[in-house]
């Protein structure tokens, strides 16, 4: 493929997608969601890894939202579970598209963050006397 062709640029090596990685790295430059965001801080990476923790952790707890039974009318029963997995799916985006950042830090603080909230999920269940799960 020639070089001159318009609007095609030569894909020689990593550093040529525009900063973007495209194999898992270790470090605190990292660029999630947001162009800017995390800005390669020390802080700013822990708050970015905190954030996709609980998100991941969140999903988990969100997903047994959907076996509450409630005593509203079946309409709005449909509008509240609804709602929650609109907030459940829109937040399992943002967390692939964070893994997408090929940061083994992300990757492994998503992956602890879904585990929890699953361990959060089955011990609220185990908790629960066994007449209650009918």
């Amino acid at each position: 493929m020639s070089n001159d062709m318009p609007g095609m640029r030569p894909m020689s090596n990593d550093t040529d997608h525009g900063g973007m990685h495209m194999t898992f790295f270790w470090g605190k430059d990292v660029v999630m969601l947001l162009k800017d965001w995390p800005n390669g801080t020390l802080g700013m990476y822990v708050s970015a890894l905190a954030f996709v923790f609980v998100a991941a952790a969140s999903i988990e707890l969100l997903s047994e939202f959907s076996t509450i039974k409630t005593r509203a009318s079946p309409i709005v029963s449909g509008l509240a579970q609804a709602s929650v997995y609109g907030v459940r799916m829109a937040l399992a985006y943002l967390v692939m598209l964070s893994v997408m950042s090929y940061n083994v830090g992300v990757f492994v603080c998503v992956v602890v963050g879904h585990v929890f909230g699953f361990f959060l999920v089955k011990y609220r269940d185990a908790l629960k006397p066994k007449n209650d799960l009918e």
